[in-house]
């Protein structure tokens, strides 16, 4: 599909009464893209039928209810960071880059290796990017690769910023309790990046337009570790460093949110959902995608699926999409696309970017 780059506009529908958040820009002038991208997946395969003799739930149950056939498990030994090397290697040598080149390295994720040091810093150490600024993203949980990427287009915005490689990833299979019959069929382990560039191009490249919102919801939570219920033997023997979820108020949430944002996002670009290439989206559900594309009135086949083998891979999900589209060339120059997802909080967020 072609496009015609059109001003953004201001014009949009308001937003629901109890958002606590919502941001729009004009898109940014300095034109960028994405010119290589790259995905990490453990070795490790946790089928349906494993987990069915863990968690009382069937195969087909679990298909019908989440379209995953399967997820990854990253290795005891390993962390987040390891995954996210892996994925920024293979990310560098499609874009024809090395570290050197790294301006800035932006770690999406939930699931950090530590509280601190910064699992970016752990990652630019590792990669050897020294003269590169590390920064984590953990805000919205799996929504923190939209964060990721707005605040690596706004870093692009400095001429002294070339290019930012953004990199997601989840070590969900560290904070899903053993057993769990409903987070624990749902969580993959994986990393995806993409390397962000300046590019030389006029107005209508890059970012176009964005739209963020936030609702306080304990909805899908870890209650403890922090400093409201610090660790302690009474929280681990509670289980409250695992996540918990409610998923029919999820479901609600998301299927509200992620179409309302998309409008907002696209109006605000001056386009149409029909206008847009690829949507790719935080890869949570797949009843989740197809109700967001029926919405929408989009045809489905634009929205690229990837947790059918990886499951719900947190901040890394988006990425996993844009990987797929962009490695086999489907992401051409003026191709328009939209990065979008939403995770605890609720944290929900837009970007609509030509490339």
């Amino acid at each position: 599909m072609t496009t015609t780059a059109t001003a953004p506009t201001h014009e949009s529908s308001a937003p629901s009464p109890d958002a606590t958040a919502s941001h729009t820009g004009d898109g940014l002038p300095a034109p960028f893209a994405v010119i290589g991208t790259g995905l990490h997946v453990p070795p490790a395969v946790v089928t349906n039928e494993d987990l069915s003799r863990t968690t009382a739930r069937s195969g087909d149950w679990i298909t019908a209810r989440t379209g995953i056939h399967e997820r990854r498990r990253l290795a005891p030994e390993l962390a987040t960071s390891d995954m996210c090397v892996a994925a920024a290697r293979p990310a560098l040598e499609a874009a024809g880059l090395s570290v050197a080149d790294l301006d800035a390295i932006v770690v999406a994720s939930y699931t950090l290796d530590q509280p601190m040091p910064s699992t970016a810093l752990v990652v630019k150490d590792a990669l050897g990017a020294a003269g590169a600024l590390a920064l984590d993203v953990s805000v919205g949980a799996c929504a923190a690769g939209v964060h990721a990427v707005l605040l690596a287009a706004h870093l692009l915005q400095n001429p002294s910023v070339a290019t930012v490689l953004v990199i997601g990833a989840d070590c969900a299979s560290r904070v899903v309790r053993p057993r769990d019959r409903t987070a624990g069929v749902f969580f993959g382990d994986a990393a995806a990046a993409a390397v962000l560039s300046r590019v030389a191009g006029g107005p209508g490249t890059g970012l176009l337009s964005y739209d963020v919102g936030s609702q306080l919801s304990y909805a899908v939570q870890i209650p403890g570790g922090g400093s409201r219920r610090p660790t302690s033997a009474e929280t681990v023997s509670a289980g409250e460093h695992y996540v918990s979820m409610d998923g029919p108020e999820v479901w609600s949430t998301a299927t509200t949110r992620l179409p309302e944002s998309i409008l907002r996002a696209t109006r605000r670009a001056g386009l149409d959902p029909l206008d847009v290439d690829h949507y790719f989206l935080h890869q949570a559900n797949i009843n989740i995608l197809h109700e967001t594309a029926r919405r929408l009135r989009i045809p489905v086949s634009r929205v690229p699926v990837t947790l059918d083998r990886l499951g719900n891979t947190g901040a890394a999900g988006l990425f996993t999409a844009l990987h797929t589209t962009h490695a086999s060339g489907g992401l051409r120059p003026g191709d328009t696309y939209v990065l979008c997802a939403i995770g605890a909080g609720f944290h929900w967020g837009t970007l609509c970017l030509r490339q």
